[in-house]
């Protein structure tokens, strides 16, 4: 197998991201809008309120959407004021379906 082909392959593989968001993204649509840029980008999984105001989300699917996601999440155009993201990367469990609000 060639090296770009390894790449491709890799970028194709299936994996689950759990990130913590911290800032003010409580009360400004922050779920909502995740959940549309996931399920734009295919993506399964949720975005969860914590009691501490952070958003917990959760998202599976190939790795290259993933991380498309997860650098949305850290741009200017996320809703509200996101001062840190804490990533897990994980094997995928699978069992997600559509991608919701909770």
């Amino acid at each position: 197998m060639a090296a770009d082909d390894a790449a491709a392959q890799s970028a194709n593989d299936p994996v689950r991201l759990s990130a913590w968001v911290h800032g003010y993204v409580q009360g400004v649509g922050f779920r909502w809008w995740t959940r549309s840029r996931a399920l734009q980008l295919g993506l399964t999984g949720h975005a969860t309120n914590a009691p501490d105001g952070r958003v917990h989300v959760v998202a599976e699917g190939p790795r290259r959407a993933v991380a498309e996601l997860l650098a949305l999440l850290r741009s200017p155009a996320a809703p509200g004021r996101v001062d840190l993201v804490v990533e897990n990367w994980e094997s995928i469990r699978g069992g997600l379906q559509g991608f919701v609000e909770r």
